[in-house]
């Protein structure tokens, strides 16, 4: 039996779950490993005393300078994209109510993708890569009102949403072929690593600024984490106890789309992130958002940094994208989740 701790202030009181508690320290002790290897492992292999020293800065300049500026922005930035990514599927499961639904799986990846390849290709060279996040998150959100839109039939519909979704995903990514073979070939080999998913040549400004992007958004999430499980009612019932159902739905919605643009915009379109974490946090967490929303973003955090420190070391000289990786892993678990659906 699964004992609580609980805590009371003046006006507050909470249970909370000492087994959620014990697999949230565990989960965070092993993103910490995972964090201090990516940091330790590479085409140059620092001892966990060599990494001390770095962090003490009694090291040699040059091991301090790949350390601190090559691979711990790489490190943070993989770590960002993999939490926002998955936080972002977990809201989607919970408004859709499907197991499957992901944001790349419903188009919301493919319209970011969309949007910065066209950008890459033809407005990059004039204009910098400054305007690239605005471009994906640009795409992500029309993509996703134009799901919003094409399912309303007296309110948004769970099921048409999914299936709407994946017809738009399935023409955006045709549009964004289309777009790629008339690009120029200067930029076509970038616009496709982009596209694998990949957090190579990161430097500190690109983890910063999505960082400070990713907290704009939490004032919204934090307002409406408590409703997300109202979300999981029929329409009817929710509306019965007075839920505003399809305003909610359109907030958490606009919520997900920004977290999935926001880690699509730096980190590129790194596939089934948003799928697996969060069902692996619903087995490991208690129902509510909250404590799933934690683990959902360690674990997507674990799964880009496993996939991007693969992708830097297992073939060396080479250096693969991450999303190859992610997608090696995803694809068996998403045809694992469509046999589960089916019977």
């Amino acid at each position: 039996m699964d004992r609580h701790l609980t805590v009371r202030y003046p006006g507050f009181s909470r249970q909370f779950s000492l087994t959620a508690l014990l697999r949230l320290v565990i989960a965070v002790t092993l993103t910490l490993m995972i964090a201090l290897s990516a940091l330790a492992l590479g085409k140059i292999n620092l001892s966990p005393a060599t990494l001390l020293n770095v962090f003490s800065g009694q090291a040699d300049a040059s091991l301090i300078f790949i350390v601190e500026q090559l691979r711990m922005p790489r490190l943070a930035l993989a770590a960002l994209v993999g939490a926002a990514l998955a936080v972002s599927g977990l809201i989607l499961q919970s408004i859709i109510r499907n197991p499957l639904a992901s944001p790349d799986l419903l188009g919301i990846t493919s319209g970011a993708s969309a949007a910065a390849v066209l950008y890459l290709s033809f407005f990059s060279a004039a204009l910098g890569a400054q305007f690239l996040p605005l471009a994906a998150v640009s795409g992500a959100g029309l993509a996703a009102l134009v799901i919003y839109l094409l399912a309303w039939n007296q309110g948004a519909s769970p099921l048409r949403m999914v299936l709407i979704g994946v017809g738009v995903s399935a023409l955006l990514a045709a549009v964004t072929t289309f777009i790629l073979v008339f690009s120029p070939l200067t930029t076509t080999l970038s616009a496709y690593v982009w596209l694998t998913g990949s957090v190579y040549g990161a430097s500190w400004p690109e983890p910063r600024a999505l960082a400070g992007w990713l907290l704009l958004t939490l004032p919204l999430l934090v307002l409406l984490a408590r409703q997300v499980r109202m979300q999981q009612l029929d329409d009817g019932l929710a509306l019965g106890i007075g839920v505003r159902v399809q305003w909610l739905r359109a907030g958490l919605l606009l919520v997900s789309v920004a977290l999935a643009g926001l880690a699509v915009a730096w980190g590129g379109a790194i596939a089934f992130v948003g799928l697996i974490a969060p069902h692996i946090a619903k087995r490991l967490m208690p129902p509510g958002f909250t404590g799933q929303a934690l683990m959902s973003a360690l674990v997507g955090a674990d799964l880009v940094m496993l996939a991007d420190l693969a992708g830097r070391t297992l073939f060396l000289p080479l250096d693969l994208p991450a999303g190859i990786f992610v997608a090696v892993l995803g694809t068996p678990f998403f045809l694992y989740l469509l046999i589960n659906q089916r019977h």
